[in-house]
């Protein structure tokens, strides 16, 4: 049993204590350790112990011995594994694992669906419910969290999961379909995210087990059968790319991308909506069809607007329309760039505009488009925003035109959304969190869990909310989940049901749903499902126009459809007139030139966009027969256009016929052919007898003349026109027939093999090749021939084909192979065959001549292969007829040649010698039998070699390993990557043979060479130091790069993997890198390609020279350092060089590379933060075409601004100012990057005297020059590279020495490199050189930090390059004063000087230095000056660069329309802005407590304003509420004197005085909400009030029951007072002010009322008010009041026509009816009254309802008392007695 073993490595360190709940406690341990099975690591994992079953008391660590079961998982995560119950004490290290431990583990934590339901059968969905991921700061010293979606909750996709629900709850209950059968679904959310959908892909395919294999392999089925979605194409793709592999298929019923249609790349993909390819050909077919040809685009800047204007636009092109700009933008991008392309948008002449655009990115254009509205416009919009309701509010878009998925209806659906209750939601927290976020109001909160809000009450009604969740008015998007699913659906019922019944116990494999949804064809709710060979549906589309109608509102009105499934040119359809964005019925017009008359097509002026055009007559093969033609049309294939091009011919046919001189020829020879060997067939008949025919093995010479008749015959099919059946016949009858042929020969030469094997002593060899075994082997043969033709036949027959390609003017007609490997596949067997033959015949050439047929044999099978070779190529390349031809001869040659070498010299004999044929003369001569034996030990050596007894290694490197431009072996290998060449040799790949290696080639870049020597000096000194790495080689491998990406990958792969082709005989692949980290590459581009394939596997990469910012990104490339500084760093220099100098107006030119279009990026990033103004930005490479070159020469001749940032590689450069010279532009400013500012190559060109540019600082590096000059022709020998060197540079041949061949003289010994003058020798600056240097010690640094300790170095030590790369990163040392260390993005502290081109007394041109720039100085101090600046003017004064004047303090400047940003105008600033500089660039807004002075140059605090003590508002609501208590203290008294007399006591004295008691408080409460708000007058106003106010109303409440149930009472019999007497009263009234005093207490706990500056309702003051905190707590305490307030009204109405001396329920009626008027009122005031206002409106309703039961209740009990107290009688009061009940 293989053991498996763990080391432990850490100490045991406890997680946890839990308590058992019997008196014992449980510790889990964890430890990290190494896991091996044998001698073979194979992870590192975490160890979790759980120590059990210990009574009374926790384990001590000391404890000796502890009975635990231990979990193995992967990645620090305690799972479920394998218990195994063993000894553990506290300084075990080594424990024995059993062999039986699973070999497969889930990577990472499994991630629980966001709906699931378990089922016979699972299907997998994803939607984007969130559109956020929880991120996290990695810090590469910890596991990183599990990846989580945050953010508000998309209720719309939310509906799309639980349609998807929906139709697997209707297909389960249905009984039609998969009966017997219940489906399930995993359901997950994926944020939007492609780090989320990778997680869920993996997670759909792996499921939810952490082991989930224990066998040698991990290959197990997929948790899913198929998956619904995702809901976006970036989304869909990801997914699509990992599923393709496991052939799980994808449904998605929202990812449009027409890139998704590519098979090749996303097998399984299908979707229910329509590709965007269709859409865009749509709306391309829409705009043709009204005549625009001249328009604008703009796109989402995603899959989803990238891909689907890239198909537009080509649709656009292929109908003629020109597109005047492309714009693309996001949301999430600098508002700079939204600007930007409303800039296009406004400046732009066409007068269409179509947007390929999200409706979150839409709605950003609009609304920075409705600032300043470009002239009216007709928009064409795409299905993402153009049936949006939220754009309605857009006027800009009034009359907008595009295409939208049609509506549909759902049966049962809307129900199913609304019937979700609190007990479902709970059961799922993606429900619970849309339950809780709908209604605000909190689930979990009932089973304990403590939240802000307030516990739902079971009162949410699903039915009240308007949310996209319960909008089902369109279900567009949602109608293609719920197709999806019932596809899905449709797939599986193909193969688990039959006709009588489903089987549910069925394996079903992904796979097979694939192949049965290829298959799917239904329909269901009236919408067909079908998918086409791209996986896509049919595509429909509804057309809507954006109406405004009477009341000023805009709907969205169908005015049409699009079928892709109509014929060509019938798809768009209009139903209905629509109205365009002038509000006429009218067409707007948007095109350039006017129309070209018939017979031309429209042609581009030079400079100007493709709709104004010339017209031009059209090309061979096309016409044009209408006016203004955007295009010639071709011909139909078949036809031709005649002289005038107005009219298309039907073009000549051609093909080999019976007719033509050709023909006649061929047909001639296959007849004479076919009579000879007729002919050869009776000479050999009439002669059968004779010794000659007998010993040729008559049979076989029968069959073989035979098959070289029907040879000769068949090619006769290959003349005439072409049909199916000749065209079957032709190859294939061909081909049996020849193999039939070769077969006979083949069994000849066997035969004359056999027979003179035979005479040899004992031997029975031709017992085993007599006539039978040569039937079968001809017979053999010949079958297998025929089946390679019946399975071309059956497969891919040959069928007529027309050939338009070769010639324009005519046709081809010809036989197309069908399948050319059936094609090639024949004759490559029939060349087998030949071959053999040929071989086997020439072994036997050397028998006897006069019985041998051997060597005539061997003749016919070379004229037989020579006839074939030849064929292949003239096949090829002979078009039409003559390809038939050249076939027809090849089969003619090949027969006469059999012919005349096989049998023409026994016919000969026959015929005119036959003395000769007879028994006599044929056995003469003597078998050479040593010879025999020679040739058969031949064959047996060459076709039956030994098997070697190698095992071969599993893990093979691929492709040919590349040996170093230069190496040097040591103890650590250290890796260098320079471009010494600039150029790859290329090759045409035919695909039918192995690509060549990829080699450098072209000139030698000697600057590049004196980087690469630099390593191999530094690595020297290395070596020779006692300090560093003492006792320790360093070795290294530098290879050439060439600037190439795909070589760049090769060095990459080839330093990682090493030398060795066979590098790992074990079961894993997996070995240490073969360098542990490397030096380079020199530029951006390569060192990126590098970077990628070297980041995964920890490899650390320096590069000297890689500028570009891009590769400062942590998470993109984690392994990579530099010592050069960041273009970022550079970039910023400039910029700010720029501001310092006072431009504002440049231009700008980069190279259109990683290195230029990076940095350019980020000096443009720096410069708009600087203010500055760019006029323009061209790229360009000097591959590009010269034309584009032209171009921005134009442009900067062009330009107004005297100032021109460069960004350009020195090449680059040298191109752009060779253009320049031609036609210099006026004098300007060159401001330049490092690659080209120190080039002494540049000084050439006066046009750049005076520029000023930031370069790597001067270095001196000891002992290099001596090291370079030190190279000996010997030394230069050794490597290729060097050689190269020293001839290129000596312009002699090293290699002539040693016998090579060259065009150059021999080198003599006399080259001197210290009298050369080129970049190699020169050592007057070494500038990156000195990058190169530090690189190579900040290397070695970091493995002395890892092999050596104080005392020693060890050599022997393993190590890998993961640790090389966390050394570097605490590097820091100096080395020739030059400090070395890198920040935590790799790079070093930016450094750079400022370098002048001044021009000198002589008249030649130097660089000077005249400043500094040093990033790690504080802000504003990078930048110095040392020295004057010469400009390029011959001047000291700066020179000046801007396109406006400045703008005044108090002002801002405002860009003019159609003109660049820093052309400008000066305007206010605008309200609540303020200027207080000159040249400002924006007004500045107030902090929101201020507001500007009237000359808006000064921030003044706002007055703050609030319902106040001392103003006549307040003072009057403070009155009347204390007249109010006064009035209620007043009638209190009054009852209180007269509590004896019969009006008081009849009215429930006890509740009388309690109700009088809260009306006093209410009164009284009102004063809270006068005064500066504080926080305890804000909590204090509303809950006081909600209780003193329900305090009120429970005591008329009690009032009312009191009257219906004393009138009760007077029924026979009846004794309710006895359930409603004072202590019921007292608790009624308890009971319903305490259920207040919760809500309120609730309210106050949760999210309480507090102090709030409002400052949204007034710009120009503060509203100081108490904001509610929770809207909820406030309504509730409302709502909770008019409850009872509406129940008190019944009650009162019930009762008001009991008797009226006794009855107060007719005054409680009026005074609820007061109450309810009040507040109903006091909602929409409330709502709509601003700042103090609001607080007046409450404190009157409370004045308003108090008052009214004041008045009603109690004023006419007091007139009684006080002014007619003779009615206060017993008898007065009980005088009128209705005689009916209630």
């Amino acid at each position: 049993m293989t053991k498996w073993s763990l080391q432990m490595h850490t100490q045991w360190d406890p997680l946890c204590y839990t308590w058992s709940g019997n008196g014992s406690y449980s510790a889990i341990y964890e430890s990290k350790a190494i896991v091996k099975r044998g001698s073979y690591l194979v992870d590192a994992v975490s160890i979790c112990f759980q120590c059990c079953r210990v009574q009374y008391g926790v384990i001590p660590l000391s404890y000796p011995l502890v009975m635990c079961r231990i979990y193995v998982v992967q990645h620090s995560v305690c799972g479920h594994a394998q218990d195994w119950n063993l000894s553990l004490t506290k300084s075990l290290h080594h424990i024995t694992i059993p062999a039986w431990l699973g070999t497969c583990f889930l990577q990472g934590d499994p991630q629980p669906p966001a709906l699931f339901k378990d089922g016979d059968f699972i299907i997998g969905g994803a939607f984007t419910i969130h559109y956020y991921l929880r991120t996290e700061k990695h810090t590469y010293t910890r596991r990183p969290q599990p990846l989580e979606c945050s953010g508000s909750m998309d209720f719309r996709e939310l509906r799309f999961a639980r349609v998807l629900q929906f139709a697997i709850q209707e297909i389960n209950n249905s009984s039609d379909f998969l009966p017997g059968i219940t489906l399930g679904y995993h359901i997950y959310d994926s944020c939007a995210s492609v780090p989320m959908v990778m997680k869920v892909a993996f997670q759909l395919a792996n499921g939810q087990d952490l082991v989930f294999n224990d066998t040698d392999s991990c290959a197990k089925s997929a948790a899913v059968l198929a998956l619904v979605g995702e809901s976006g194409s970036t989304a869909a793709i990801t997914t699509s790319r990992l599923f393709s592999s496991f052939v799980i298929p994808q449904v998605s019923h929202y990812a449009t991308c027409a890139c998704l249609s590519d098979k090749r790349q996303y097998p399984t993909f299908f979707r229910t909506i329509p590709s965007d390819h269709h859409q865009a050909a749509a709306l391309a077919r829409m705009v043709k069809h009204f005549g625009w040809t001249w328009i604008g685009a703009v796109r989402s800047d995603s899959d989803y607007g990238n891909n689907g204007m890239a198909s537009f636009l080509k649709a656009a092109e292929e109908e003629g329309i020109c597109v005047e700009y492309s714009e693309a933008y996001y949301r999430t991008q600098p508002r700079s760039k939204l600007k930007r392309v409303a800039d296009v948008i406004r400046r732009s002449t066409a007068r269409v505009i179509v947007a390929f655009v999200a409706a979150g990115d839409m709605r950003f254009l609009l609304e920075e488009l409705s600032q300043h509205p470009p002239p009216p416009m007709q928009w064409i919009g795409s299905e993402a925003w153009v049936t949006d309701p939220q754009m309605l509010r857009f006027n800009l878009c009034i009359g907008a035109v595009g295409f939208a998925i049609p509506r549909s209806v759902i049966p049962g659906f809307r129900n199913f959304l609304l019937d979700l209750s609190p007990e479902q939601a709970l059961k799922f927290p993606l429900l619970t969190e849309f339950w809780e976020s709908s209604f605000s109001c909190s689930l979990k909160q009932q089973t304990g869990c403590s939240t802000c809000m307030p516990a739902c009450d079971g009162t949410e009604d699903l039915r009240a909310l308007q949310n996209p969740y319960t909008d089902t008015s369109q279900l567009r998007i949602t109608n293609m989940v719920y197709k999806a699913t019932y596809a899905i659906a449709y797939a599986l019922h193909g193969i688990a049901c039959n006709e009588k019944r489903c089987d549910k116990n069925i394996k079903i494999e992904p796979r097979k749903v694939f192949d049965q949804l290829k298959r799917v064809n239904f329909t269901k709710n009236n919408y067909s499902v079908s998918f086409d060979t791209n996986g896509d549906p049919v595509a429909t589309y509804e057309l809507v126009n954006w109406q405004l109608q009477g009341d000023g509102t805009v709907h969205f009105v169908t005015v049409g459809h699009y079928d892709a499934s109509q014929p060509k040119g019938q798809e768009f359809s209009l139903s209905r007139t629509i109205i365009w964005y002038d509000g006429s019925e009218k067409v707007p017009v948007s095109v350039c030139s006017e129309s070209c008359p018939l017979g031309s097509r429209k042609a581009v002026k030079k400079g100007r966009p493709v709709c104004c055009y010339d017209c031009i007559n059209c090309a061979d093969g096309e016409i044009s027969n209408e006016t203004d033609s955007l295009d010639c049309h071709k011909c139909l294939p078949e036809y031709w256009p005649n002289n005038e091009k107005d009219e298309c011919l039907p073009k000549p046919v051609e093909f080999l016929s019976w007719d033509e001189m050709l023909g006649i020829i061929l047909a001639a020879s296959s007849v004479a052919g076919s009579l000879v060997a007729l002919s050869i067939t009776l000479v050999f008949y009439k002669n059968r007898a004779s010794p000659i025919v007998r010993a040729n093995n008559s049979e076989l010479s029968f069959l073989l003349l035979f098959s070289l008749t029907l040879c000769f015959l068949c090619s006769l099919t290959f003349i005439g026109r072409p049909t199916e059946w000749s065209c079957m016949l032709r190859h294939t009858a061909f081909g049996i027939t020849f193999v039939l042929c070769i077969s006979c020969v083949l069994g000849k030469t066997i035969v004359v093999l056999m027979a003179f094997r035979a005479t040899l002593p004992g031997s029975n060899v031709m017992k085993w090749f007599g006539p039978p075994q040569q039937r079968l082997s001809v017979f053999g043969f010949t079958l297998v021939q025929v089946l390679i033709c019946v399975l071309w036949l059956t497969i891919s027959p040959p069928f007529p084909y027309n050939n338009m390609q070769h010639y324009k003017e005519k046709i081809i007609l010809e036989c197309s192979l069908g399948s050319a490997i059936g094609f090639w596949a024949v004759l490559g067997y029939i060349g087998l065959l030949a071959f053999l033959c040929f071989i086997l015949a020439f072994l036997a050439r050397k028998l006897p001549d006069n019985f041998n047929e051997a060597k005539f044999i061997t003749f016919s099978m070379l004229i037989f292969c020579a006839v074939w070779i030849t064929f292949v190529p003239a096949y090829v390349s002979s078009p039409g007829k003559f390809t038939v031809a050249v076939e027809i001869f090849a089969i003619l040659a090949s027969g006469f040649g059999l012919i005349l070498c096989i049998f023409a010299p026994k016919c000969f004999i026959i015929v005119f010698r036959p003395e000769q044929n007879t028994k006599k003369h044929l056995m003469e001569g003597e078998m050479n039998i040593h010879l025999l034996l020679r040739v058969t030990l031949l064959c047996i050596v060459r076709f039956c070699p030994a098997v070697s007894g190698v095992n071969l290694g599993t893990c093979i490197l691929q492709g040919d390993p590349q040996p170093p431009a230069l190496f040097e072996d040591g103890d650590f290998i250290i890796g260098g990557a320079f471009t010494i060449h600039y150029y790859v040799r290329t090759e045409k790949h035919t695909f039918s043979k192995r690509p060549q290696p990829l080699e450098c080639y072209g000139s030698m870049d000697f600057r590049e060479l004196r980087f690469a020597r630099a390593l191999q000096f530094t690595i020297q000194e290395i070596n020779n130091s006692s300090d560093l790495l003492p006792g320790i080689t360093l070795g290294y491998h530098i290879y050439d790069s060439c600037a190439s990406v795909p070589m760049a990958i090769k060095v990459a792969l080839q330093l990682a993997n090493g030398q060795d082709i066979v590098f790992n005989d074990t079961d894993s692949c997996a070995k240490s890198a073969g360098i542990p980290a490397l030096v380079g590459d020199s530029a951006s581009t390569p060192a990126i390609s590098i970077s990628r394939i070297f980041g995964p596997l920890g490899i650390p990469q320096v590069s000297h020279y890689a500028t570009c910012a891009c590769l400062s990104d942590k998470r993109q490339h984690p392994t990579f350092f530099r010592t050069i500084p960041s273009d970022h760093h550079q970039a910023a220099a400039l910029a700010r060089m720029v501001k310092h100098f006072g431009w504002t107006w440049i231009g700008t030119v980069c190279s259109d590379s990683d290195y230029g279009n990076n940095g350019m990026a980020s000096f443009l990033k720096a410069a708009e933060k600087e203010g500055i103004c760019v006029e323009y930005s061209e790229a360009y490479y000097r591959t590009q075409p010269r034309s584009k070159l032209k171009r921005v020469a134009d442009v900067i001749r062009r330009s107004t601004a005297r100032v021109i940032v460069a960004f350009v590689a020195a090449g680059d450069m040298r191109f752009l100012l060779e253009e320049l010279s031609q036609h210099p532009p006026p004098p300007m400013q060159w401001i330049g990057s490092e690659a080209w500012v120190t080039d002494p190559q540049m000084l050439r060109f006066n046009l750049c005297i005076g520029a000023v540019g930031v370069a790597i600082p001067r270095s001196v590096i000891p002992g290099f020059r001596n090291f370079l000059l030190d190279l000996s022709p010997k030394q230069a020998l050794k490597f290729p590279l060097l050689t190269e060197f020293w001839e290129s540079s000596f312009s002699c041949s090293l290699k002539r020495q040693t016998g090579s061949s060259t065009g150059m003289p021999a080198c003599d010994g006399t080259e001197d490199l210290r009298a050369l003058q080129n970049p190699y020798t020169d050592t007057s600056q070494l500038r990156v050189t000195n990058m190169v240097y530090k690189a190579t010690y900040a290397i070695a640094h970091a493995l002395h930090g890892i092999v050596c300790n104080e005392k020693q170095c060890n050599k022997n030590i393993k190590f890998e390059p993961r640790q090389v790369f966390d050394q570097l990163k605490q590097v820091n040392f100096t080395k020739n004063n030059y400090p070395v260390s890198f920040d935590t993005n790799g790079d070093p502290v930016a450094t750079y000087e400022l370098v002048n081109w001044q021009l000198q007394g002589d008249g030649s041109v130097d660089f000077v230095t005249v400043g500094q720039y040093d990033a790690s100085q504080p802000k504003g101090q990078e930048f110095s000056l040392s020295r004057d600046i010469i400009w390029f003017d011959g001047s000291k004064k700066v020179p000046v660069s801007v396109c406006s004047e400045s703008c005044p303090p108090g002002t801002r400047k405002a860009v003019q329309k159609g003109r660049p940003v820093c052309c400008y105008d000066c305007i206010n600033c605008a309200e609540g802005e303020i200027s207080n500089e000159t040249d400002s660039l924006e007004c500045h807004k107030c902090l929101p407590e201020y507001w500007p002075n009237n000359e808006k140059d000064k921030c003044l605090l706002k007055p703050v304003e609030f319902l106040s003590w001392d103003e006549i508002l307040g003072i009057i609501l403070a009155a009347f509420s204390v007249v109010g208590s006064l009035v209620a203290l007043s009638i209190t008294l009054v009852f209180y004197k007269n509590r004896a007399s019969p009006i008081v006591r009849a009215n429930n004295s006890e509740l009388s005085f309690l109700l009088l008691f809260s009306l006093t408080l209410c009164f009284l409460c009102s004063l809270t909400f006068i005064g500066r708000p504080t926080e305890w007058s804000c909590m204090l106003r509303h809950t006081a009030f909600g209780i003193t106010f329900v305090l009120c109303i429970s005591c008329v409440l009690g009032k009312t029951l009191v009257v219906l149930m004393a009138f009760r009472a007077t029924l026979p019999g009846s004794n309710v007072m006895k359930w409603f007497g004072p202590p019921q009263q007292r608790l009624s009234v308890f009971g319903f002010t305490l259920v207040q005093i919760l809500i309120c207490l609730l309210w106050l706990t949760i999210s309480p009322p507090f102090p709030y500056n409002n400052m949204q309702h007034y710009k120009e003051k503060i509203i100081l008010e108490c904001s509610l905190g929770s809207a909820i707590g406030f309504w509730a305490v409302l709502g909770y009041i008019g409850l009872l307030a509406f129940l008190c009204f019944v009650l009162a109405f019930l009762a008001r026509k009991l008797p009226d001396n006794f009855n107060e329920a007719k005054f409680i009626t009026f005074s609820m009816l007061i109450f309810c008027a009040v507040w109903i009122t006091f909602i929409p005031a409330y709502v709509s009254s601003p700042g103090k206002f609001t607080v007046a409106v409450e404190i009157f309703a409370i004045l308003a309802s108090s008052f009214g039961l004041i008045l009603c209740i109690f004023a006419p009990k007091c007139f009684i008392i006080v002014f007619q107290p003779e009615q206060n009688t017993k008898k007065h009061l009980m005088g009128k007695v209705p005689s009916k009940s209630l």
